[in-house]
């Protein structure tokens, strides 16, 4: 299987801290998988040029907060993915008719933390921007150094992950390993082959170059998927919890996406608290509670497919961001700035089995997960 994106935008970011540029984000995944007798060996890969085609500072996105630029907080911007975005191995077998158990791991992966990431949701498989909330959901996509256990059995999985849970430097090119002293757990449950939800709370350790402390994260998401050939119709709902030294803060999503007859319409909307004294003045506070304001963004975006050729997808798209700014950020952000891009998103062509969408490392094998289904018919 393959599966990949690269979008060439014209990104106009409103508002004082906003501006115009060109970026290409971008991404290609494959995977091999191989019987062995009746267990399952499948090597994954992720890789992205980002580096070079969006920078190091990443591309503008205005009330984006997270990682870190030149020994200061990078705001107002969403940091580029490093090249190595996943190097793993994972091993499936099946422990009873029903029950299968897999262990997961290398040295680039995810561990078992958060909804399925955001470039893997079909129900985000349009927009080409993480999300505001992308620090308290799926950061942590990118471990250098995880192991993952997961048994299923019918429609439950319960995983658990060790991993280096410090976020990458700003070379991006080079592995960031670490310690494995990061923990995660996680609990799915998919009644149906439509409908999917996870809980999940992880301990990362020291994850923030700037800021000293640990994060516990907890997350909760229900997603659902229609599909019909080349047509689908997919949503997710999400809710996260960041709880730090200094505070608590949150964020919730909704988000979907229609495609039929190679026209594709979706969006999103989300409610963030940032921290204020960062996002505003890129002062990291060291003692005491950091001072949270609330940032809310309407996304609404279509794109429609031009071109199909061997297999390759090609399509243009736009779409417009409506921000609702708190009255802290005012003053540096503007009142409630709009932003827009255009682009043109190209896709590799898929393998036999489609898409890799709502995909994750540990996914458990496919007979058993169908096994479970038709108990539930």
């Amino acid at each position: 299987m393959q599966d990949g994106v690269a979008f060439a935008i014209f990104n106009h970011q409103g508002g004082p801290r906003g501006g115009n540029q060109f970026k290409a984000p971008n991404w290609w995944m494959g995977m091999f998988s191989r019987d062995v007798g009746s267990s399952k060996l499948t090597l994954t890969s992720m890789v992205s040029l980002d580096a070079a085609t969006v920078g190091k500072q990443g591309y503008r996105e205005i009330f984006q907060v997270g990682e870190a630029f030149e020994g200061q907080p990078l705001i107002d911007h969403q940091h580029p993915h490093d090249l190595f975005m996943q190097l793993a191995a994972i091993w499936q077998t099946p422990l009873t008719e029903g029950t299968g158990f897999t262990i997961a791991g290398g040295p680039a992966g995810e561990p078992a933390l958060g909804p399925v990431a955001f470039m893997h949701r079909a129900s985000a498989a349009e927009n080409p921007f993480a999300p505001l909330g992308h620090h308290t959901f799926d950061s942590t996509h990118i471990a250098f150094g995880v192991v993952t256990a997961a048994v299923d059995h019918g429609p439950w999985t319960a995983e658990a992950s060790v991993f280096n849970g410090r976020e990458p430097d700003e070379d991006r090119w080079d592995f960031d390993f670490g310690k494995l002293d990061s923990v995660s757990g996680r609990l799915w449950y998919k009644p149906s082959p439509r409908w999917e939800f996870q809980v999940s709370s992880g301990r990362l350790v020291e994850p923030e170059q700037l800021e000293e402390g640990n994060v516990t994260r907890t997350t909760a998401s229900a997603s659902w998927m229609q599909q019909a050939g080349s047509d689908f119709a997919a949503a997710t709902i999400a809710y996260g919890l960041n709880a730090t030294n200094h505070g608590r803060r949150g964020a919730v999503f909704v988000e979907g996406t229609r495609h039929r007859s190679g026209v594709s319409l979706y969006g999103r909307a989300e409610a963030v608290q940032v921290e204020s004294d960062v996002l505003g003045a890129g002062v990291v506070t060291e003692h005491g509670a950091a001072n949270n304001a609330t940032v809310g963004a309407i996304t609404l975006g279509a794109v429609r497919d031009i071109l199909k050729w061997r297999g390759m997808e090609g399509g243009f798209g736009a779409q417009v961001t409506f921000h609702a700014t708190p009255e802290s950020l005012r003053a540096t952000h503007g009142d409630d700035p709009v932003s827009f891009q255009i682009f043109f998103r190209v896709r590799p062509p898929a393998g036999v089995m489609g898409r890799m969408w709502n995909m994750r490392m540990s996914q458990p094998m496919a007979r058993h997960d169908m096994a479970g289904m038709s108990g539930m018919k």
